[in-house]
């Protein structure tokens, strides 16, 4: 969702910080997986927000843009690949939310789409759509390449 693992990482720990706080309010018949994943994304749709208003007003907003690259030669092969997948992760970023959404639930955390509807609001046969266009743009992109 935010095309950083640093970034992801930090939002999953804040997610869960939260969630530990607030935790005399869940309700323990209910599975708690669904719940942690709501809010997982909810605080990751906020960052995209914020990073959108700082774009705006033309401030930084990606914690990634002065990172430190890293200088350990590794072999070639591996070099391709890591490329190939920034590729992937940079377009996969450029999605419209929805569209990255339902692709990063289904493809990569392999949710069905019952379950990504669910966590969304929305209906099976949207993620479906969705994540078959997410895929075309993929497809699309990397077939020029």
């Amino acid at each position: 969702m935010l095309s950083s693992p640093s970034q992801a990482e930090d939002v999953v720990q804040d997610s869960l910080a939260s969630v530990w706080l607030t935790r005399h309010r869940l309700d323990p018949d209910k599975p708690i997986g669904p719940y942690l994943t709501t809010v997982v994304l909810n605080r990751c749709r906020d960052r995209l927000r914020r990073r959108k208003v700082a774009g705006f007003f033309g401030l930084s907003g990606d914690d990634e843009l002065h990172s430190i690259a890293d200088d350990l030669p590794g072999p070639e092969a591996l070099a391709v690949s890591r490329e190939e997948l920034n590729l992937v992760q940079a377009e996969i970023g450029r999605m419209p939310v929805r569209l990255r959404e339902a692709l990063v639930l289904v493809t990569i955390e392999g949710r069905s789409q019952a379950e990504a509807a669910d966590l969304l609001g929305t209906t099976e046969k949207a993620i479906e759509t969705r994540v078959y266009r997410a895929r075309n743009r993929l497809k699309e992109r990397f077939e020029k390449l």
